[in-house]
């Protein structure tokens, strides 16, 4: 799997296991369980949430987090777009917000556009793949938490060059 953040490919400060006393990307269950001994700490913190798992689970301790992975079991499964704009909008998370999992490129645009700025993807040129696929379309009807103007804001602004169709 490759990593790209903010259309970089990285490699990821994040171990997925406990290597060092460094700490990992928890599960909600390990956090659950280690809660008030890692509130406390300055060390980064991570957390995955499966599927199933939304954004008010975690939305009390969101500040504590520098990364939030959101699992995409199939392609079916959508939950992680609506968590994922909780987080953005709702519960204010500014740090990295990561897909994993079933993560295809023709999604990609639309994850972002829900909020996040990292992906786990099949591909040495994952990259190129984010890249073009976030270049593939101009304009938006729906606000979402990525800032971006809406097709209506374009227009109003003159800006309709940007506007398709």
């Amino acid at each position: 799997m490759t990593l790209v953040r903010d259309r970089e490919v990285i490699t990821s400060p994040w171990p997925t296991a406990e290597i060092d006393g460094e700490v990992p990307i928890l599960s909600l269950d390990d956090w659950n369980v280690r809660r008030d001994e890692l509130r406390g700490g300055n060390a980064p913190l991570g957390i995955r949430l499966a599927s199933d798992q939304g954004a008010d689970t975690v939305a009390d301790d969101v500040d504590r987090f520098s990364v939030i992975e959101l699992e995409f079991p199939t392609f079916k499964d959508g939950r992680a777009y609506s968590t994922a704009r909780l987080l953005r909008e709702r519960h204010g998370f500014r740090g990295e917000l990561r897909a994993v999992g079933n993560v295809l490129r023709d999604q990609l645009s639309f994850m972002h556009r829900c909020g996040f700025n990292a992906f786990e993807v099949d591909g040495e040129d994952a990259a190129d793949q984010l890249r073009l696929a976030l270049r593939e379309l101009g304009a938006w009807y729906q606000w979402t938490g990525d800032g971006r103007p809406t097709a209506a804001r374009l227009r109003r602004s003159g800006q309709t060059e940007r506007v398709q169709g």
